[in-house]
């Protein structure tokens, strides 16, 4: 396992999740272009589950995994909100011009596969997304990640 995430189901965690996820792909010798579209489905997904699954409920908890195979990155986002009504769960027309309403979208174009559902005891609901590990050129297994592009989260309120 890469990562295990556990934070709360607000906005405001969004960064340093992304930070987290980040740092955790920096291992896979993938180039920053890729690891910008996964972080990018990732923190869809989240945000999904923040404004839909716990509509806006803070208190909730969100549970990131980042694991891999030989060949694909694994990627878990699981909830304890109600269930989700799983047919109801589709990406926006893109013809519809208005903000808002892509995740879903930028998920099954990002990622190579997905899955998403209730969890068996029906405690809350699951997404598993899949994506191809693609060796970058531009990766130098002994130098860090490029710094170029590094996101400053605010600082925690107390």
């Amino acid at each position: 396992m890469l990562l295990e995430l556990r934070f709360a189901a607000d906005p405001a965690q969004l960064c340093d999740m992304r930070r987290s996820a980040r740092t955790a792909m920096a291992t896979l010798g993938c180039g920053a272009q890729w690891v910008a579209e996964v972080v990018l489905a990732i923190n869809e997904a989240c945000t999904n589950v923040i404004q839909h699954a716990y509509a806006g409920d803070v208190t909730g908890e969100i549970v990131l995994q980042i694991g891999r195979t030989d060949s694909e990155l694994e990627v878990r986002v699981l909830d304890f909100a109600p269930p989700v009504v799983v047919p109801n769960i589709r990406a926006r027309r893109l013809a519809e011009v208005r903000p808002g309403g892509l995740g879903t979208h930028f998920i099954k174009t990002v990622m190579d596969r997905w899955e998403y559902g209730n969890l068996p005891d029906g405690t809350g609901n699951f997404l598993h997304m899949r994506k191809r590990i693609v060796a970058s050129r531009e990766w130098v297994a002994s130098a860090p990640p490029p710094a170029r592009g590094v996101e400053k989260c605010p600082p925690r309120s107390s």
